[in-house]
């Protein structure tokens, strides 16, 4: 059933993120104008959450609701994913029940798992490995505000992480070059890296992993940065500060980049540390942009996995 789920952003063709985000881009247009699109009338997606959040709940609620359908929240002790039931039968229980899931988890090997066990679409709505539904957002931000992907360059500075691997394995499908500056110790994982390299070369995009932030910034279009500890790591707050500093996104980075450069971050921000108050709230910052964009986006998303036909009442 390949195509049927989005643990990952390899899940989606390239044929199939373009028409994502061309659906997204109509989506949030037609509710500018207030224009109706209950694409999804009938379907229902339960929310499996073992980790707090805003964006991801409220746009996968919201935009459930938008398109006709709705959304049932399940919060971690009603479910107790992999204590209480283990993700296999978790599947096959709202297979019999829904037409969708969406799994916001710590380890990415439960939501494969769900996914594998179910026979109704299964979203990743951020796991340890991943977060492909933020990527879809960041790239129809940088569309909106470039007026294009191809030949667009990323910088991203910081924790070679979940969200950094989504991006960096999406980016060659658009023609998006990455640069991504991180400590030696915090790079992406090797595979991920792998298969982000092999992308980038059949793609004819560029894909560079270096140390030093002011040199992978210069002369990018954005610069995107994330929080040097995630949730589960907070322990490590004090021991990761002095080694991210140099990789703060402040003014005098963005300095260096240069005077068209934006700024993403997929947020929550620890303010202070990967990026400043000057910079989140300064001109050149589209977070808040790029935080919409993940309503629209998932709605997009949702309607490609669960319309039948799928694209079907557009």
């Amino acid at each position: 059933m390949q195509g049927k789920d989005f643990v990952g952003v390899a899940d989606l063709d390239g044929p199939r993120l373009a028409t994502v985000l061309e659906r997204a881009a109509r989506l949030k247009h037609d509710r500018q104008i207030g224009r109706p699109h209950a694409l999804l009338p009938g379907r229902v997606v339960a929310l499996i959450f073992q980790k707090p959040s805003l964006r991801t709940r409220v746009s996968f609620e919201l935009g459930m609701a938008e398109l006709g359908g709705q959304a049932l929240y399940l919060a971690p002790a009603e479910v107790g994913l992999g204590e209480r039931e283990s993700p296999a039968d978790v599947a096959r229980v709202l297979s019999r029940m829904v037409h969708g899931i969406v799994a916001r988890v710590f380890s990415h090997a439960d939501v494969e798992t769900l996914a594998r066990e179910a026979t109704i679409p299964v979203v990743n709505g951020l796991s340890d490995a991943e977060h492909p539904c933020q990527a879809l957002a960041d790239l129809q931000t940088m569309a909106e505000h470039a007026g294009r992907l191809q030949g667009v360059t990323v910088a991203y500075v910081g924790d070679g992480n979940n969200v950094t691997h989504s991006l960096m394995l999406a980016a060659p499908t658009f023609g998006v070059g990455m640069r991504i500056a991180t400590p030696p110790g915090y790079r992406p994982a090797p595979e991920i890296t792998r298969q982000a390299e092999e992308r980038a070369e059949e793609a004819g995009t560029e894909l560079s992993l270096m140390d030093d932030p002011y040199a992978a910034v210069r002369g990018a279009d954005f610069i995107y940065t994330d929080t040097w500890y995630s949730m589960g790591q907070e322990a490590e707050a004090e021991q990761r500060r002095p080694i991210f500093k140099p990789y703060q996104v402040n003014a005098e980075l963005l300095r260096a980049a240069g005077p068209n450069t934006k700024v993403l971050h997929c947020l929550p921000a620890h303010r202070g540390d990967e990026i400043t108050n000057e910079v989140l709230d300064g001109p050149a910052s589209l977070v808040y942009d790029q935080a919409e964009n993940r309503l629209h986006a998932q709605k997009a998303l949702l309607v490609e996995l669960l319309a039948h036909p799928r694209g079907s009442g557009e």
